[in-house]
């Protein structure tokens, strides 16, 4: 079978929804050609689908309520439980948030893909599977210029592993030496000091 061309399942009802599975098994584009491509299809209209409008920052999001509330424990709550957001003309409003940061958001919730925008709304909307993307994605980034802020972030978002990097990295006297000049050493000391307590007890031993 080409890329592009899949196998179609019979359709099935959840949430309320209609739901097929597509099966590309040579890739749903070029890209992909060498793997097999596996979808979740919403199949009805748009107009039926989307469950629930966002408005963020003044801009419009349409989406699945049934599928926000699937991926995110607190979408969940807000949509359907005690702490259902209120609405006007069918509409959520999102506050303190930023309209790419929530497209972002709404880009891993559908794909699964690590968006570029992602770790404090990850912590927000529990989305769990997107904060460790995020620690992972850090971990690669750590220097002697940020370990102290990063470090204060994952303390802050409770991200352990993020947490274990930036100690082991500063393990190293040469890369302690250097962090401590840096400015952000000083915002680690007054923002979250039982970190910083930490630190000197892990090495004074």
């Amino acid at each position: 079978m080409p890329t592009g061309k899949c196998l179609k399942s019979l359709p099935f009802t959840i949430g309320g929804h209609r739901w097929c599975i597509r099966y590309y098994p040579n890739g749903n584009k070029p890209e992909v050609k060498d793997y097999i491509s596996l979808f979740l299809h919403l199949d009805e209209s748009v107009d039926k689908a989307w469950g629930v409008c966002t408005n963020v920052a003044g801009q419009t999001f349409a989406a699945h309520r049934c599928v926000l509330a699937a991926r995110s424990s607190v979408f969940s709550a807000e949509l359907y439980g005690v702490m259902k957001e209120s609405d006007t003309g069918g509409v959520v409003r999102i506050e303190d948030m930023d309209a790419r940061v929530f497209k972002a958001l709404l880009y891993f919730i559908y794909t699964d893909l690590f968006p570029k925008t992602a770790k404090e709304e990850g912590d927000r909307y529990n989305l769990e599977r997107l904060k460790l993307l995020c620690e992972n994605k850090l971990c690669e980034y750590i220097d002697v210029g940020n370990v102290a802020i990063i470090l204060a972030l994952a303390e802050q978002h409770r991200c352990h592993e993020l947490k274990k990097a930036c100690l082991d990295f500063l393990s190293s006297p040469a890369n302690l030496k250097a962090a401590v000049a840096s400015d952000g050493f000083k915002h680690l000391s007054r923002s979250c000091p039982s970190v910083f307590e930490e630190l000197i007890a892990m090495l004074a031993n």
